[in-house]
């Protein structure tokens, strides 16, 4: 019988799956009709056996353990269809993106070498690491960033009861997929915030010219 471990792999495994298949172009249409029917029917296709191992059985031998973070939100976006709940408020999103992605930039990087301090050491019960996470998640709930909050809560949970295989807290935090996530919606955001710029800077040295163009036409031309 699978343990406990193998268990939360494969389910946040099968979470990715169906979320990539429901995504696609013709079944999101779909989905906005059958949203129920077709999650199920995603699930089971990832957890049928396909020879000696499921789809997420391989998936998650390729990609390892997805974080508590990404499966918490891959989770929200499976069911906010069936459930109803509302999208992500911007301000919540913007402030995981900047954390799991500066997560992924500092960690993975020092991780491999490049640099004389490893983050990842971290992960395994410091105790000014788990504070600076609580005081995070106090913060975050201050600040009404409920999804910040969710994600840091129960990723320690989980590293507390040894849902992974992993012992590190870091591996329940973030994942590359997440830290990609982060880092490109942060970049697509200053992209939007640069062309933004660009397009008000353009309107308004139109609209001075326009200006000076009309005060010099209503001028008194000078007498010789």
């Amino acid at each position: 019988m699978p343990g406990l471990t193998d268990l939360t792999g494969l389910a946040g495994a099968a979470a990715a799956i169906a979320a990539g298949f429901l995504g696609l172009p013709g079944i999101a249409r779909l989905r906005r009709a059958h949203p129920t029917p077709l999650l199920l029917a995603a699930l089971v296709a990832a957890l049928v056996p396909l020879g000696a191992l499921p789809a997420a059985g391989y998936l998650r031998g390729i990609v390892g353990d997805l974080s508590v973070t990404t499966v918490l939100l891959l989770l929200r976006g499976l069911l906010r269809p069936v459930l109803g709940w509302a999208a992500i408020d911007a301000r919540s999103r913007l402030a995981l993106q900047i954390l799991v992605a500066a997560g992924g930039v500092v960690l993975y990087p020092l991780a491999l070498g490049y640099g004389s301090f490893d983050p990842y050491r971290l992960g395994y019960a410091n105790p000014w690491f788990l504070g600076g996470l609580l005081a995070l998640a106090v913060a975050a709930g201050l600040r009404r960033l409920t999804l910040v909050t969710w994600c840091l809560a129960l990723a320690v949970l989980g590293w507390a009861v040894g849902a992974y295989e992993s012992r590190n807290l870091w591996d329940y935090l973030v994942d590359p997929l997440v830290a990609a996530w982060g880092l490109g919606g942060i970049l697509i955001r200053a992209a939007q915030g640069l062309r933004l710029s660009r397009q008000t800077y353009r309107l308004a040295m139109s609209s001075t010219a326009q200006n000076v163009g009309r005060r010099s036409s209503r001028a008194p031309a000078r007498r010789p």
